[in-house]
């Protein structure tokens, strides 16, 4: 086991020791993760890395050598570092499942348990969650401007190593097809793709030599770069090499969309009808989009996607919102929160479901305060059990997490898949059970 509790602010700790000396650590807390609002213009978000979450839960342990950091720099006194030696997550933990769609105030993660063993995992909770539902969020968009053409992850080397194989899993969770990332395939059984640069080109005599050796290597179905040197040159000699059956070629530069018009045309009148085309080169959704209606099998995205297309994080804060009223296991608990300007939050434990019409179509994100909202026969409960009494009871696979995405974009309104700058899909609507209103 790698410990992950250093993967946190010098502050969690500091609260933490501060509250061990007078007493609350141990109050029972409500800790709620969300969004106040989506990335400007945004329509919807999509929840990814919660299954990292869970592991990283599992594996917060403070071992000897994170222990000896702590003493060794005078972090935290004697009485914290030994409660942190005998530190478990003994809690629960409810949220919305990965490839859930999420709105603004969306509850996506609920964390119970006493103030010390859950505000130590604030910092953690939300480095996954921000950075791994902007790369999905950012994917989504991707991928529903691409329709039934593939998309290709390829973009490790525009980040953080650890960050490529994250941004690789969130693009799989949002319908991403395949991964250049082998580790991202080791790890979790991801897809991988890849056949060669510009460099293995440039290597050789000519690029005759360079398609001939890659054929002999891969088979005629690999996919062949075609825009080193002359374009029209390059599909020539391709198809002369590898016939035409050759599985693809690739295009990486200048005006794809009259570039892949003249491809197409060039590839039909060699008879290689067969041989797709894939585009890369700095592709967003916006890119995708404009491609539509070329002779584009494929796209493969880079750097765009590992930094959410100019959205890189969520925007996801951490937020105590209820707290029992004394140490006592039967004290009451009371709704807390923040009245900060441009930065209020809404007290009290969450609950949360999909409003739909008769016909399925999402109309609210409803909030219940205290207790479940009401609900009729077609409405859909949001929050599942990750979490409980410390133990996870929560695992599923990353196909099920692409169903359950595919299934949520199918349910939103039309206007929710449009590109343009607009206003979340569906309103967000609270209802205070407590109180009997709505606000």
């Amino acid at each position: 086991m790698t410990s992950t509790a250093l993967l946190t602010d010098h502050y969690e700790l500091t609260m933490l020791q501060a509250s061990l000396a007078d007493g609350t650590a141990d109050r029972r807390s409500v800790f709620e993760l969300f969004a106040r609002r989506l990335p400007d213009g945004r329509r919807y978000g999509v929840v990814a890395g919660t299954g990292r979450v869970l592991d990283a839960i599992a594996d917060f342990r403070f071992t000897d050598g994170e222990l000896a950091f702590l003493r060794a720099n005078e972090i935290v006194d004697g009485p914290t570092l030994d409660w942190l030696a005998d530190y478990r997550f003994r809690g629960n933990v409810w949220g919305y499942p990965e490839g859930e769609t999420y709105f603004p105030n969306s509850p996506i993660l609920i964390v119970e348990g006493t103030f010390g063993e859950a505000v130590v995992l604030e910092t953690l909770l939300l480095s996954i969650l921000n950075h791994d539902s902007a790369i999905a969020s950012a994917a989504a968009r991707m991928t529903v401007a691409a329709g039934d053409r593939p998309c290709i992850e390829m973009g490790s080397r525009r980040t953080h190593e650890l960050a490529a194989v994250a941004s690789a899993r969130a693009a799989y969770v949002a319908g991403f097809a395949t991964t250049s990332n082998l580790e991202a395939g080791r790890r979790y059984a991801i897809p991988t793709a890849g056949t060669s640069a510009h460099s293995f080109t440039l290597l050789h005599d000519t690029e005759r030599d360079a398609f001939t050796a890659q054929v002999e290597s891969l088979g005629t179905a690999t996919t062949l770069l075609v825009d080193t040197y002359d374009v029209a040159e390059a599909v020539r000699v391709a198809i002369d090499v590898a016939g035409t059956g050759l599985g693809a070629v690739r295009l990486d530069s200048g005006d794809l969309p009259l570039l892949a018009g003249q491809v197409r045309r060039q590839l039909d009148e060699l008879g290689a009808t067969g041989t797709r085309i894939t585009v890369t080169s700095d592709l967003d959704e916006y890119a995708i989009a404009g491609l539509a209606a070329a002779p584009v099998d494929g796209y493969g995205v880079g750097t765009s996607l590992v930094t959410g297309s100019g959205h890189p994080t969520c925007g996801f804060v951490y937020k105590l919102v209820a707290r029992a009223d004394g140490l006592e296991t039967d004290a009451a608990m009371i709704s807390v929160a923040k009245t900060s300007v441009d930065k209020v939050s809404i007290g009290g434990r969450k609950y949360a479901l999909r409003r739909l019409d008769r016909h399925g179509t999402a109309t609210a994100e409803v909030i219940g305060i205290g207790e479940p909202p009401e609900s009729d026969d077609n409405d859909r409960p949001l929050l599942v059990p990750l979490v409980e009494n410390g133990e996870r009871v929560h695992d599923e696979t990353l196909e099920t997490a692409r169903d359950r995405l595919r299934d949520s974009l199918a349910e939103l309104p039309l206007r929710a898949r449009q590109l343009s700058r607009g206003e979340a899909a569906i309103p967000t609507v609270f209802e205070d059970v407590t109180s009997g209103g709505a606000r």
